[in-house]
């Protein structure tokens, strides 16, 4: 996440908004954000009812330990008109490539 931070400017340039979703309670989203130093973007609690958005998407519960009730780490862009234009799911131990995404945005733009 902090990477996209850094990269926030470059989204925007693409008329893109960053959000985090996971089904991480807000009390644990505000741990996160101070641990990294803090997000100016959004992040949202898919905690209840547990992990809908991450059903809908097809990435709860993560396959490689579906035990914990965790979601799938992926990236998702979602165009003007609502419809899901880009995604890619990655291992839990990955993080997304941040110019992978930027190049999808741009050949979407």
């Amino acid at each position: 996440m902090p990477a996209f931070e850094a990269d926030l400017a470059k989204f925007a340039g693409y008329n893109a908004q960053v959000v985090g979703i996971s089904t991480d309670s807000v009390p644990c989203h505000i741990a996160f954000q101070k641990s990294v130093g803090g997000l100016t973007f959004p992040l949202a609690s898919d905690k209840w009812p547990h992990g809908q958005v991450a059903k809908a998407y097809g990435i709860f519960p993560a396959a490689a330990v579906p035990q914990l009730g965790i979601n799938e780490r992926a990236v998702f862009i979602v165009d003007k008109d609502g419809k899901l234009a880009w995604s890619k799911i990655y291992d839990l131990k990955d993080q997304p490539d941040i110019a992978e995404v930027l190049d999808a945005l741009r050949k979407i733009a």
